[in-house]
């Protein structure tokens, strides 16, 4: 068997499928390597399950503190079970034979496209770090036909610096994996459908509260929220309950402890903390850490290629970074939770979401609502740079920040210049001339802004005046939430722009 049509109970994951199945089908005839990485419960496992069912392959899963003798007794019996033969047969194995075994086997079975899938593989590497020299060392064989058949292997992994690391420098599988995936969570409409949220407010704050990472549901002993009102009694009883398992600090815990990198790091606990609460840049890291900025580059690096900070330059200033939390649940945490710990302690979780809501509106609803609008825009206006910028009116001594700029990859034209706001009231007219203004300032600046369309995201949708003078301009995107929600197309969209 050979996987094609990406089964039904395997949500979105379009392109991930394709690449997988595209890996899985390749009509090399010896042995091909894939990896797979993403954070703890976005879905990774889901997904592999998927395909090794699909492929008739062999799925096995490292559990993390077992032994290596443990470990190696329960992948001879995933073996044998998938074998149909008795576990004694393969059971006192070293790695070596168990790993050509797994893969003569899913070979005899489905050919040279059989399929081993190895999940959690940094468990396993943490007390057998030769692991990956041994799939080299089967790799080279099949290259060069000292051994026979062939086969498809993926490892995976939630320890992002250990699967990071797999592929770098001159380690045992740099250039020797066909396929290196790294899964994202979902985006807010698909993270709406996963959860059965109609409801476009609802299903917005509950993915800046979460993100995307379906693993989230199963853990909720409640039913999900269908309106604000229900929202207001799904926080306290989930992520703000220290009895429940979606409780936020111990997710929080568990996702920092989960890479061995940074377990116990005081350090890097400290430089996650200031930037959830509002340092973007190594300097003001630096000053709420106590830290030089330049002793800092190399953990804020390190964060970053972990997954758990996310390092973004400004696409007309490089020199000036944004740095974000990653996870919104640890964002959450740091911003809602902490501060509110006697009375979640206290148990009264009600009333510390009550005292909470303001800091969640302005430090956690409004920068994750620019930052859908910017994921919602990157797809569908080509090879650009899609981020935020600041624009300093020398003249005027006026510093606009400007939520959505995207500036073309290659010429620097900027593309689109946009706002995004997450306030109760309607967007009006007022933020076109504003945006206007800056247009016309980046010109002055000797950017090129000719063709530049103005964009205007907005929580509650806009007002008339608003939309007939986007219609008559023509070169005016307007973008509500049930549009950014894949619940139709924008108000207003500017013909040339690919909005589907």
């Amino acid at each position: 068997m050979t996987p094609a049509q990406k089964p039904a109970q395997v949500l979105a994951r379009d392109a991930e499928w394709a690449a997988l199945a595209q890996f899985v089908n390749h009509v090399d005839p010896q042995l091909r390597l894939g990896v797979v990485s993403g954070r703890r419960r976005v879905g990774k496992s889901y997904l592999l399950r998927a395909l090794a069912q699909e492929s008739d392959g062999l799925y096995v899963t490292a559990v993390a503190e077992e032994g290596v003798a443990v470990a190696r007794r329960r992948f001879a019996a995933d073996i044998a079970r998938y074998a149909g033969i008795g576990t004694e047969l393969v059971g006192d194995a070293d790695w070596e034979t168990l790993l050509s075994t797994a893969i003569d086997l899913v070979v005899r079975r489905s050919g040279s496209r059989g399929l081993l899938v190895i999940d959690e593989l940094p468990y396993w590497m943490a007390h057998s770090p030769e692991l990956p020299g041994l799939l080299q060392y089967l790799y080279d064989g099949s290259q060069s036909r000292a051994r026979d058949g062939g086969g498809r292997v993926i490892v995976c992994g939630s320890a992002m610096s250990v699967m990071n690391e797999l592929l770098s420098g001159a380690k045992a599988l740099r250039g020797r994996a066909a396929v290196d995936l790294r899964l994202q969570p979902f985006d807010p409409a698909t993270t709406a459908r996963h959860w059965g949220i109609e409801d476009a407010g609802t299903a917005l704050r509950l993915h800046a509260i979460l993100g995307g990472s379906p693993g989230y549901r199963n853990l909720a002993n409640v039913p999900p929220p269908q309106s604000l009102t229900g929202l207001d009694e799904w926080v306290p009883a989930t992520v703000m309950d220290p009895s429940q398992a979606l409780y936020s600090r111990s997710e929080t815990e568990y996702l920092l402890r989960e890479d061995p990198r940074f377990t116990g790091s005081a350090l890097h606990y400290a430089i996650i903390n200031a930037v959830a609460g509002g340092a973007t840049s190594p300097a003001k890291i630096g000053g709420l850490v106590e830290r030089d900025r330049t002793s800092l580059a190399r953990p804020i690096e390190a964060l970053v290629s972990a997954g758990f900070l996310r390092y973004e330059s400004d696409p007309l200033w490089d020199r000036r970074p944004l740095i974000t939390v990653a996870d919104p649940i640890v964002r959450f945490h740091n911003l809602v939770t902490v501060a509110q710990r006697d009375l979640v302690e206290a148990g009264l979780p009600g009333q510390a979401w009550l005292n909470s809501r303001p800091t969640f509106t302005s430090r956690i609803l409004g920068p994750h609502f620019e930052e859908c609008a910017r994921e919602w825009l990157r797809p569908r206006i080509g090879a650009t740079r899609v981020a935020s910028t600041v624009v300093n009116d020398g003249r005027g001594q006026a510093r606009h920040e400007v939520d959505v700029v995207a500036v073309d990859k290659g010429s620097g034209r900027i593309r689109l210049l946009g706002e995004a706001k997450a306030t109760i009231t309607k967007r009006g007219v007022a933020d076109l001339d504003r945006l206007d203004q800056v247009k016309t300032l980046l010109a002055q600046q000797k950017h090129n802004t000719a063709d530049a369309i103005l964009a205007v995201f907005s929580l509650e949708g806009f007002h008339p005046d608003l939309i007939s003078t986007a219609r008559r301009r023509g070169d005016v995107l307007l973008v509500d939430l049930p549009a950014l929600l894949g619940h139709g197309a924008p108000p207003v969209s500017p013909a040339h722009l690919i909005t589907t």
